[in-house]
């Protein structure tokens, strides 16, 4: 037969709900903390104590040193004993022998009493706190315990106690003592009284859960709930998307005859409940989730300031259905949609647009496309005004009217922030890459400066550099920024620019390059059109002595608007400014062996504030045979200041 500790043993551990092991160890500390007491031990002594789970028989174990002869029984051991325990005990050395004292069993009982309760308590509240910890998010069910007016207490497993406060309960419901109500297991927050554990029934999650328990497509993936909003007792709105092909997600959550959909709607309190179907078009989207109202159309403003706004167009019969009492289908479409969601009637819709039309320079453009459509507009507006009927042409072209001019400021819009975007993609390539890569606070500048500047919250110097480009303005406005500072900044930022910059490598001319790869063998012959007239001269280089070779001199005599070369003369209106050697030059110095010369003077004009044309120069252009360099030279003389430059270099 079992003893009378088994039982009591076995009766402790069915009654807390503890683990064996647990229970064991809280008993050991106790008896090790009754036997310290009991002996008057300090705390630095070892003491360990064992108890047989069979018998229920408690052995202590102290620690002590070996000595020859024993003063004091409590940390001392004669030698003869202490070799029993440890062959290779020595004198001064510290060995572990039993010390239980006689009787110990009642004494410990009465001493570690408190202390045996107080770890057991300790262990139970543990124990609660990791198997409640581990389901927190989940429904749990509880008996109710007590009902006031901070709440409801319910009787957990493991003998915990939840509390529901009044927030966290559905608005209409009433527990009595002993009902079983199932919560969801919000959280768990440690105390020294044990874990305080919160339930809610008001809780969004709370609807999550219900809809995974009572449809199995949630349960097992093929529907995934995208977002739910909820009112506790009055209404919810929950969006459903199927992720696996041929489920209808509204179908699957709502059950043959709804079904489904009634049993969660019952655990509610008669909660009204809409499933919608998700979908990635926030247009639609926005149109579905203020159901059960249709819905003319959906306008969307990314580019407002704050939460992102749409504008939602209903028929007049239907304005009060999609704002919903006191507002509520309006403001749980935009929890569900996370829009902020702004709703107008059809007439309504179409006077704003008229206005925008008429009055805000932002749609001057479209005012130009809409002016034989106004007048109609104006017409219809007017006649509903005066309550005569609509008829639904009418309110077709309302409809496609208010279509035509909020699409297109949405374009307009799109188009500013794209070229906004290109003037940003622009500005950033023009700063060197290594800038972004260093922080604010290496920046060269005086303490004062960069006391202003690090405001910003600008993580880097490119970042810096970037804001100047873009808008200086928001620099300029920094408390403690004068002209002074942005100066200093300003020429700190370009010679860090400097010093960032790649070198620039000077490239040969592509007229140049291409003539170099020609073969020197082959003439080549360039022949650009002047004025429909052409001057060439070719002389083989091996024909050419020097006696018989005469200077040719081309004078281009001053007059206005014109270039002349003997009798060839330029269109009017055309002029041109002193250049250096053209292309066909420095061709020409390239390739000796064949003298084809054509001359042109025709430039562009550049505009000037008084829109005044310059008048041309005396130019002459000579060639001649240098016996000293055996080649031909070729010369251009201009008028520069009064005075005659010749510039000349060799064929």
């Amino acid at each position: 037969m079992k003893n009378e500790f088994v039982l009591a043993f076995n009766e402790v551990i069915e009654e807390k709900g503890l683990p064996k092991d647990v229970v064991i160890d809280a008993l050991q500390a106790a008896l090790a903390s009754a036997y310290r007491r009991h002996v008057n031990a300090s705390n630095a002594q070892r003491v360990d104590a064992i108890i047989d789970s069979e018998t229920g028989k408690v052995t202590i174990y102290a620690e002590k040193e070996v000595v020859d002869s024993v003063e004091d029984e409590r940390t001392e051991v004669a030698l003869m004993d202490a070799v029993k325990v440890d062959e290779e005990a020595a004198i001064g050395s510290m060995v572990v022998v039993e010390t239980t004292p006689k009787n110990f069993g009642r004494v410990a009982a009465q001493t570690a009493r408190q202390v045996i309760q107080q770890r057991i308590r300790e262990a139970e509240r543990d124990a609660q706190f990791n198997h409640f910890g581990k389901q927190v998010g989940e429904i749990i069910s509880g008996l109710v315990q007590a009902v006031n007016a901070q709440g409801v207490t319910l009787g957990l497993e493991m003998k915990a106690e939840g509390s529901m406060p009044r927030t966290q309960m559905i608005p209409g419901e009433r527990f009595r003592v002993h009902d079983r109500v199932r919560a969801l297991l919000l959280e768990v927050k440690p105390t020294p009284r044990g874990p305080q554990i919160i339930l809610s029934r008001a809780h969004r999650n709370f609807l999550r859960r219900l809809l995974e328990n009572e449809v199995p497509e949630i349960y097992h993936g093929m529907v995934e709930i995208r977002s739910i909003a909820r009112e506790p007792g009055q209404r919810s709105k929950v969006a459903v998307a199927a992720l696996q092909a041929g489920v209808d997600p509204v179908g699957a959550c709502v059950g043959i005859r709804g079904v489904r959909i009634q049993a969660i709607v019952r655990e509610l309190n008669d909660e009204k409940i809409d499933v919608i179907e998700w979908s990635a078009d926030p247009s639609v989207y926005i149109a579905k989730a203020l159901s059960p109202a249709r819905v003319s159309g959906v306008f969307l403003n990314d580019a407002a300031k704050g939460a992102k706004t749409a504008t939602v167009v209903v028929p007049e019969d239907q304005l009060s259905l999609a704002i919903g009492r006191d507002g509520q289908n309006a403001r749980l479409a935009a929890k569900l949609t996370a829009w902020r969601i702004d709703i107008k009637s059809l007439p309504e819709a179409a006077s704003d647009a008229r206005d925008k039309l008429l009055q805000d320079p932002e749609f001057v453009e479209l005012s130009g496309h809409e002016a034989d459509v106004l007048p109609q507009v104006e017409a219809i507006l007017a006649k509903k005004a005066e309550g005569r009927p609509v008829t639904p042409e009418e309110y077709y072209l309302l409809t496609q009217f208010v279509d035509r001019v909020e699409r297109g400021v949405i374009r307009q819009r799109k188009d500013e922030e794209q070229v906004e975007d290109e003037r940003v993609v622009q500005a950033r390539e023009s700063i060197p890459a290594a800038a972004f890569e260093i922080p604010l606070e290496k920046f060269d500048v005086s303490d004062r400066v960069y006391a202003v500047i690090s405001e910003t919250g600008l993580q880097t110097v490119g970042d810096l550099m970037l804001q100047m480009k873009l808008d200086p303005d928001s620099i300029w406005k920094l408390s403690g920024m004068g002209p002074k500072a942005m100066q200093e900044l300003q020429t700190s930022l370009d010679r860090l620019e400097a010093q960032l910059a790649p070198a620039e490598v000077e490239a040969l001319p592509e007229e140049v390059a291409a003539v170099e790869a020609l073969p020197a063998e082959e003439p080549v012959q360039v022949t650009p059109v002047v004025a429909e007239a052409k001057v060439e001269i070719e002389v083989p280089l091996e024909e050419v002595t020097a006696p018989e070779v005469e200077p040719v001199v081309v004078e281009e005599p001053e007059i206005e608007e014109a270039v002349a070369m003997e009798a060839v003369a330029a269109p009017a209106g055309e002029g041109a400014e002193e250049e250096e050697p053209s292309t066909f030059d420095q061709l020409f110095a390239l390739r000796p062996d064949v003298l084809t010369y054509e001359t042109s003077d025709e430039e562009d004009l550049e505009d000037e504030d008084d829109k005044k044309k310059k008048k041309k120069k005396k130019k002459f252009v000579e060639m001649e045979f240098d016996p000293d360099r055996n080649a031909m030279v070729v010369k251009k003389k201009r008028k520069r200041g009064g005075e005659w430059d010749e510039t000349s270099w060799e064929a």
